[in-house]
């Protein structure tokens, strides 16, 4: 069954993540316990070799050893392969959950689409939406083992109540080497051109429509099925074991403890009279290597995910749930085909009938939530600036070009409060290069109540700045 922590992280509080570290069932602790244990068991075994069986000529080799796999460990690029892998994995983990298919548009558009409240029509939806589960069923047991174990065979199937014996029959008739799943969707698409032919279906656009949704359905069939056919690559895979593998199989040798080398500046320094030789320092003896347990803690850790996730239609504790998707399909499509059918309650005035703004109550544990304002856009406390002109609405002329020489506002803020105005301003807004054309940079619109003292005084300055401007 599916591990759902949802609940415990709906709030962000001190220690939620920690809380799910206590979790057993669906955990890392689960998956990685045993090659945990078994990378301990041979750290231990080469460690009391080393230490208690070898002499002294066979550690001085088994320390060059060491510290050659303990170099070469460190060349192997695990972190990028590794968290590639496993992304692509990730991904196409959603990818396949996304892909299962499901009845609710299809079954809406049967019970708004097939009409008839006699046995008749009663039939025709049952059975329309019947065939579709039946394709999914066929379609889960070829990618899911919980799904084959529950229906191993078409005798399951009939049984159930997916298929009766007779479609069984036509079913085994139709000879093909390859998957038979979409033969329901045939037999769908049959049954929907008959009941356009009865009448049961009112209209050509009902009845596309209704095939339209069968399509997409039968679409996540397939993908599903090719999800399974086509995997990821195997050398992809091959290349991320055996890097995991081989960093921790050069760890084992690498990271043991050994003596310091013989011949270092600290050993062949003369000593003082009288001075007693120091002990040599070399690395901190750790009968328990922590940082490298949490290295294949981390690393083999993340390759097990990618190891479970990369089929979910299995057996581990996070795979899919197909059996109760099964259920919960066949339950609510026949529901909604049948017993849902015209049976609606009546219509009555909603409580806001005569309310011009709808508010629904709240509970004592929400009503905080009133006093904070509704979001209208991020701009909407913007302080825009206090000065009139600039909210004036003005129309600029065809030609809008920069003028040479004249700076840009960032090279302003640099060449001081004496730097020529900017490019884009009301003085030379709309003048193209060469001479100017008219005498009037803008034309105000004077019908919106444009202040004429204000058009006029920016009118100056803008042939001011015309006179001044050098001739190109």
């Amino acid at each position: 069954m599916t591990v759902s922590y949802t609940l415990k992280v709906a709030e962000a509080r001190f220690g939620s993540f920690s809380g799910l570290l206590l979790r057993w069932r669906g955990s890392i602790y689960k998956l990685l316990y045993k090659e945990f244990l078994l990378f301990i068991a041979l750290y231990a075994l080469l460690s009391i070799t080393y230490r208690l069986l070898l002499t002294q000529a066979q550690k001085q080799v088994y320390a060059q050893v060491a510290r050659y796999c303990n170099r070469s460990a460190d060349l192997i690029p695990l972190s990028f392969v590794l968290g590639f892998y496993v992304t692509l994995v990730v991904n196409r983990w959603w990818a396949q959950y996304t892909s299962i298919p499901l009845p609710d548009q299809l079954m809406c558009v049967i019970s708004a689409s097939v009409h008839g409240v006699d046995q008749r029509g009663r039939l025709l939806r049952r059975t329309l939406i019947r065939y579709a589960n039946l394709a999914s069923v066929l379609v889960l047991r070829s990618v899911s083992t919980r799904v084959l174990k529950r229906f191993p065979t078409m005798d399951h199937v009939v049984d159930a109540g997916f298929m009766s014996q007779e479609e069984r029959k036509k079913f085994e008739s139709l000879k093909s080497d390859f998957n038979k799943y979409w033969v329901p969707c045939v037999w769908f698409t049959n049954l929907a051109a008959q009941a356009r032919r009865d009448g049961r279906i009112r209209d050509d656009i009902a009845l596309c429509l209704l095939l339209e949704e069968l399509n997409k359905y039968r679409a996540k069939c397939s993908m599903l099925f090719h999800y399974d056919w086509i995997s990821i690559p195997l050398v992809y895979t091959q290349v991320v074991t055996i890097a995991v593998y081989s960093f921790f199989a050069l760890s084992l040798v690498g990271r043991q403890f050994v003596e310091q080398k013989a011949g270092t500046a600290e050993a062949q320094k003369p000593l003082e009279p009288g001075q007693k030789p120091a002990p040599a320092l070399g690395d901190l003896d750790m009968y328990v290597p922590l940082t490298t347990l949490l290295q294949f803690f981390f690393y083999a850790g993340w390759l097990k995910v990618a190891e479970q996730i990369i089929n979910p239609f299995g057996e581990d504790d996070d795979d899919f749930e197909t059996n109760q998707l099964i259920d919960r399909n066949l339950q609510v499509s026949l529901l909604s085909v049948d017993d849902m059918y015209q049976n609606l309650p009546p219509a009555e005035k909603d409580p806001y009938w005569d309310e011009d703004l709808a508010q629904p109550p709240y509970t004592v544990a929400t009503a905080a939530e009133t006093l904070r304002p509704s979001f209208l856009g991020s701009t909407f406390n913007l302080r825009m600036s206090d000065d009139p002109e600039q909210s004036l609405q003005v129309e600029p002329s065809p030609a809008l070009a920069r003028r040479p020489g004249v700076q840009t506002p960032l090279l302003s803020r640099f060449l001081g409060a004496g730097a020529p105005s900017p490019a884009i301003s009301l003085r030379n807004f709309g003048r193209a290069r060469g001479a100017p054309r008219t005498p009037h940079v803008l034309r105000f619109r004077d019908e919106e109540g444009v202040d004429p003292e204000a058009a006029d005084r920016i009118e100056e300055e803008a042939a001011e700045s015309e006179d001044e401007a050098p001739e190109p």
